[in-house]
């Protein structure tokens, strides 16, 4: 799979109906697959007998307007097929566009049961708009996303 499709993949799970749900109007969030893509780190580190590579140091990874930053980026790839399986982004995780952001200690996407997990202080905006907790499931499938551990919302209503 190329670099590419992979961040093409990690963009496509932030798409607007798998926020929805969370009832705050993130949905702002969507990707050009046809964008370029730019991914830059100190070092990457492939183990193909392993099928992963390891993306560490001042990750960051762009498309259009969205940023993904995070310390690492763990790869792991399909047994069979070769295809990215899974997504796991750790020491402290942003998720950005020009309107919206995404924070969480980690982020794991495991493509093939299709649901992305933040986790750790996890923190959702979109201008005033907040809402937090410990945890966030998002059942890309459905477009659901449920929040657990002490779940905080502030929404900022019309104008001023």
């Amino acid at each position: 799979m190329t670099m590419k499709r992979m961040t093409a993949l990690i963009w496509a799970l932030l798409a607007g109906p798998a926020l929805a749900q969370t009832n705050i109007n993130l949905g702002g969030i969507s990707a050009d697959p046809n964008a370029p893509v730019e991914v830059t780190a100190d070092n990457l580190n492939v183990d193909q007998d392993a099928g992963t590579a390891v993306f560490s140091g001042n990750v960051v990874i762009g498309q259009g307007d969205l940023r993904l930053s995070a310390p690492q980026v763990d790869v792991t790839y399909g047994a069979d097929s070769g295809d990215i399986a899974r997504l796991q982004a750790s020491g402290g995780v942003t998720f950005v566009t020009a309107t919206e952001a995404a924070e969480a200690q980690t982020a794991d996407y495991d493509l093939q049961a299709g649901t992305l997990t933040l986790n750790g202080d996890v923190l959702l905006t979109q201008g005033a708009s907040a809402l937090s907790s410990q945890t966030m499931v998002v059942d890309l499938n459905t477009g659901r996303a449920q929040m657990s551990g002490r779940v905080s919302t502030v929404f900022q209503q019309g104008g001023n």
